[in-house]
């Protein structure tokens, strides 16, 4: 009676578990079931003056304790998978997300190394034109060859095998600014106020940044300040509903800076450690654009001025040299002091990053390298040319 009970048990407990036994953990189970009978035949329970009908339950909680446990045990194992799965090092990660530039950067650079031994003019100029392929940018590229030049020069190099390890060195250096590249929203309160054109992850990097805040243990409030965009709306709500975050909204043609006024009004009333602000993503006239933001700005000084602020720009790797000029545009516009770089695990010119730290002086602050939750994570030049230019 008890087999068929427990093998109830276990068929009934699979189920819920979405019929994922494998014939092994069936065989698993009828081993388990075995020991359970040999465990109560062995029992010290004295059955001689216990009840019939208690010794059964004394057997049944018993046998259902060993199963529970059991059963925990692969519970626990599947949770310990998941998370090893989830919790691939951020240097993995980081080399899986950069796969299509490393194809197009360091696979060429190798290629090169192997074809020249020793170090001459036409060696550089062809790294060189790898480089500019690379959406690197031809400014940047030039000042890049320049010191890597004057680094050969000064160590006395002559061996292309030792080239790999000096460019690493002027990359990184290229891209750590002077500027902190870190987020600036401690102590709180703090405000993030992220710009960006539309179509370039803009809504999607704020829910992630929201995620990651939150996971830290931040109290955080969204404000969807792109009233020009229905959708721009919804999905805010969404990720906010995904990630369990509140979101200031109005209706659709609002006025953006009576979003971020109700906002901030809320963050105060809620003590809140970080509000963030999504704005509208118009490029097509910029006098609008400066006028907006500007406007935005005022609120901001006159009712939040004891908030750490941070103005991000939102922008998409895919789009090579044009996201420079983004920058630019917006960098005359606002006070950009951080670069959230997207969607480099979808292009093969992720040597953009290179030219954007390069000629806009701002630092990269968030990379994007993937669609998850966990793959917006902030910047660090030595991980990225490390994983950029390592070996297999």
């Amino acid at each position: 009676m008890l087999k068929k009970f427990l093998k109830k048990f276990i068929k009934n407990n699979d189920s819920k578990e979405n019929n994922n036994l494998t014939e092994d953990n069936i065989v698993e189970n009828d081993i388990i079931l075995e020991e359970q009978e040999e465990i109560l035949k062995n029992s010290n329970v004295d059955t001689d003056n216990t009840p019939v009908y208690e010794k059964e339950n004394i057997k049944e909680e018993v046998a259902l304790d060993k199963i529970v446990e059991h059963t925990g045990d692969v519970e626990d194992a599947n949770e310990e998978s998941q998370k090893e799965n989830n919790k691939l090092s951020f240097f993995s990660r980081l080399k899986k997300g950069l796969l299509k530039t490393r194809q197009g950067i360091t696979e060429k650079i190798d290629t090169l190394l192997k074809s020249y031994k020793k170090i001459d003019e036409e060696f550089l100029e062809e790294l060189e034109e790898i480089l500019i392929m690379s959406d690197v940018g031809m400014d940047t590229t030039l000042k890049i060859m320049d010191k890597l030049r004057e680094k050969i020069n000064d160590r006395k190099i002559s061996e292309t095998s030792e080239v790999k390890e000096v460019l690493k060195e002027v990359m990184i250096e290229f891209l750590t600014t002077s500027k902190d590249s870190s987020l600036n929203i401690s102590p709180s309160p703090a405000i993030i106020l992220v710009i960006g054109v539309n179509g370039v992850g803009k809504t999607t990097s704020i829910g992630k940044i929201a995620y990651n805040l939150k996971s830290q243990g931040k109290k955080v409030l969204l404000a969807a300040g792109d009233t020009f965009r229905a959708a721009a709306i919804d999905q805010l709500k969404v990720w906010g509903e995904r990630i369990g975050v509140n979101v200031v909204h109005q209706s659709e043609g609002s006025d953006p800076g009576a979003v971020v006024f109700d906002a901030i009004q809320a963050a105060k009333a809620r003590k809140i450690d970080v509000l963030i602000c999504d704005t509208a993503g118009r490029l097509h006239n910029k006098k609008n654009l400066m006028n907006e933001l500007s406007k935005i700005f005022k609120i901001i000084d006159r009712e939040y001025p004891e908030a750490k602020r941070e103005v991000l720009l939102v922008l998409d790797a895919t789009t090579g040299q044009n996201a420079i000029q983004q920058a630019k545009t917006f960098k005359e516009a606002a006070n950009i002091t951080g670069i959230v770089l997207t969607k480099l695990d979808g292009t093969a010119k992720g040597g953009v990053i290179l030219g954007i730290t390069s000629e806009l002086d701002v630092p990269v602050k968030l990379i994007g390298i993937g669609e998850g939750k966990e793959d917006l994570q902030p910047f660090e030049p030595e991980e990225f040319i490390e994983a950029l230019l390592s070996e297999n």
